[in-house]
Parts: structure tokens; sequence; C-alpha cells
């Protein structure tokens, strides 16, 4: 077999008129392949010769069923062929065929006007969070990347419930002061799957925006976060330490605000540069978050507790046997009887945990004392004598003869 430093040797030596029957000398090989190799304008290959295989005679049978189901798997269109030799042959067949039989589908360059659209995602840093009893836990981020102008923004929060959700995204637009045209999800179980669900449309109604979610393998019009995400990875995670919820927070913020400022190759400016003009296509932020969070109304039972979000909050016991409306944002969980505050508690992001406010305690055991004392009794009245009614009607004096 002719060997590519043979083949360049040869050429080498014809170009300097070394005579072929020298060069086939010299080599040990015969003047013919000298010859031959001369007149190679590139590298000898080895070149299989096409024949028939196994796989041949079953070939036209594939292709009528992937004629019909493209994307049929290859160990069921060998079990319908009646396929007995090795599977990872047939796969290959298989592999080679398809693509004739599926139906193209392009993705199209987009183009981002200023104000459009900000992608929407959840990255979790691969680092467990310590939280107030001790344990560590992934937590979720939220975060957001505008379209136009790559501006990045993010911050942890507790679950990936709705409520949460939606607050997340409140908190992140009110640093932005702008609520962009299109908010873009990609079927986030808390955002919706085919369609929004009732609290996130009520969000979008009251923003003025619309949230889009995306139809499933459309990695194209998410692909801007989807990517910082990685790049969050293995920019600000490595060397990192954190020590509450607050300090990842306060950490990921301080790293934004210099990521923003880096020029990004696609579009060659720093975000910072391009976040006036996409500002400025965007519509005002509402002045109110009204009816964000976690919102319920439950009846207060003798255990004076309410469960939020995997937690239980203690409630002034005055309430007991009423309903009470208990709201929670990111930071603090609150309830009110008739508009009166009966509970205020810092939010606790671990799970399974309880929590007691002690003037709580005090007022369940003075309502407890209270109610195991005896109530008084109602005073004995006196029985007056007849005859003084018969006196004070005049109905005593004596009868006249």
């Amino acid at each position: 077999m002719i060997t590519l430093e043979q083949w360049a040797l040869v050429r080498g030596l014809v170009a300097e008129g070394v005579p072929k029957a020298r060069i086939a000398e010299r080599l040990g090989i015969s003047r013919t392949t000298v010859v031959k190799m001369a007149g190679m304008d590139s590298p000898p290959r080895y070149v299989r010769r096409a024949g028939p295989t196994s796989f041949s005679v079953f070939e036209e049978r594939v292709r009528v069923i992937l004629e019909e189901f493209p994307d049929m798997p290859a160990s069921v269109i060998a079990e319908r062929v009646g396929w007995t030799g090795s599977m990872s042959w047939f796969r290959a067949g298989v592999a080679r065929l398809r693509p004739a039989y599926r139906t193209v589908d392009p993705a199209d360059r987009l183009v981002w006007e200023a104000g459009d659209a900000a992608q929407c995602d959840l990255w979790f840093p691969p680092y467990k969070i310590p939280l107030e009893d001790g344990s560590r836990s992934l937590l979720p981020a939220q975060v957001i990347t505008l379209a136009h102008s790559r501006t990045m923004l993010g911050r942890l929060i507790p679950t990936r419930m709705t409520p949460d959700l939606l607050l997340g995204m409140w908190v992140l637009l009110e640093q932005l002061g702008r609520v962009p045209r299109r908010l873009i999800w990609d079927n986030e179980a808390g955002i919706g799957r085919g369609r929004l669900r009732e609290p996130v449309a009520m969000f979008a109604g009251m923003l003025g925006t619309r949230i889009v979610l995306l139809k499933a393998r459309d990695p194209e019009t998410k692909g801007i976060v989807e990517r910082r995400n990685g790049f969050f990875e293995t920019s600000f995670m490595p060397g990192r330490e954190f020590t509450s919820p607050a300090d990842f927070n306060e950490q990921f913020n301080a790293w934004l605000a210099i990521a923003n400022t880096r020029v990004v190759r696609t579009i060659g400016v720093c975000p910072a540069d391009r976040l006036e003009a996409d500002l400025a296509g965007m519509s005002p932020l509402p002045p109110v978050s009204s009816g964000l969070g976690w919102n319920q109304r439950t009846m207060l039972g003798r255990d004076y507790y309410v469960r939020l979000a995997g937690n239980d909050y203690s409630v002034d016991p005055i309430a007991i046997g009423h309903y009470v409306d208990v709201s929670a944002d990111l930071e603090r969980v609150q309830a009110r009887w008739g508009g009166r505050l009966v509970a205020d508690h810092p939010r606790v992001w671990a799970r399974g945990k309880t929590i007691t406010d002690p003037a709580h305690v005090a007022s369940a055991a003075k309502l407890r004392s209270a109610y195991g004392r005896p109530r008084p009794t109602t005073p004995d009245v006196g029985v007056r004598d007849l005859a003084d009614y018969d006196k004070a009607f005049g109905l005593d004096r004596p009868e006249t003869p």
C-alpha cells in the first residue's frame, strides 16, 4: 500500500527531475507505481468498493416504513421487517436512510428589536446554599436577559412555584424600571404548559405585556438566556462561597453589574451601551404590585398556625375560629383578620419548619387561663311576701260593716 510519505517523496523527486526508474530503484518499488504516484494530485486513500450487504435485502421494506413513519425507532423497524442480525449494523443502515424522509425544520436568523423581548429562565447554581436551619439546598435563580441589549438580571428565589416565579419576575422588572413588550418562557410548569396559568395571565395583564410560551423544539427563540446560564457557571461560580441566599444575591448582582459592561461578541458592543435604547422601546412599569405572591384565606383552628410553602407560621390566637388572610412575598409572611395584622414573620426558605412568635404563645396562655376559670353564677333573688303587694295596692284595709 502506498503511504502518504512515499507519495510526497515521489512527487518531490519528480519535480526535481530525477528519472522515474532511479526513484523506483531507490525506494524499492516498481516504476509503474512511481508513474502512478507522480500523476496523483492528492494523497492516496483507500476506498472500499460498494457492494451488497446483509442490510441491502431489507432496504426497500425499510424505505416503505420510513415513508409513512419517518421517526419510527430502528428497533421497531427491525421487528417489522424481520431483521435477525446485528442491531448496531441495522441502526446504521436506518440512520443512513432516515434523513431523506424527515421534514426539514429550518431555523431563521432572529433580529431582536429594542424593547421587544426579554428571555426568562430558571438557572440552578451548582452550589448548595446554607439556609436558616443550617441545612443546605440547591435553589433556583430567576434570570432574565434582554434580547436586544443582552442585559442580564437575576436573583435566587425560594421555590419554582407560580407565586415565587411571579415575585421573582416583578423584583427583576423593578430593577429594570420598564416592561418589555414580550416575556418569553420555555414551558416552565409554574408559568404554564400549552396555556398560561391563571395567576400568570393576570400578571401579564397587570404589566400590560405578553408572556409567550414557546413550542417544543424551538431552542433558537430562547437560546440567548440559556447560553447565559452556562456563562454564569463558568464565569461567576468558580471559587465562590455563599453563606445565605441574601449573600448569593448580593454577590450575583455585583458580578452582573460588571458582566453587563463587557463586550458581547455577537453584537460587538457591551450590554450597557445598548440598554438605553432597549429601555426606550419598553412600556412604563405599573406603580404597584397588588395581589402578587402567596395569598390564601383559611379558618384559624385551635392550633393557631397556618401553613405556607411547606412551613408553619404562628398567628395571634385571638383570631381562632375566624377566617384570616395569609399573604407572603420573598421576604415576609403576614396574616390579617378583618384588616388587623395578627402575624408578621420573616419568610423561611428551609422546608418543614415551625416558626413561632413568642407574643402569640403568651396570648394563647392568657386565653387558656381565662378559659379554665369558672364563670360567675347568677345571685339568688329573694322572694317577697304577697302581703306586701296587698299593702301596696290598698288591699289590706278592713272591710266596713
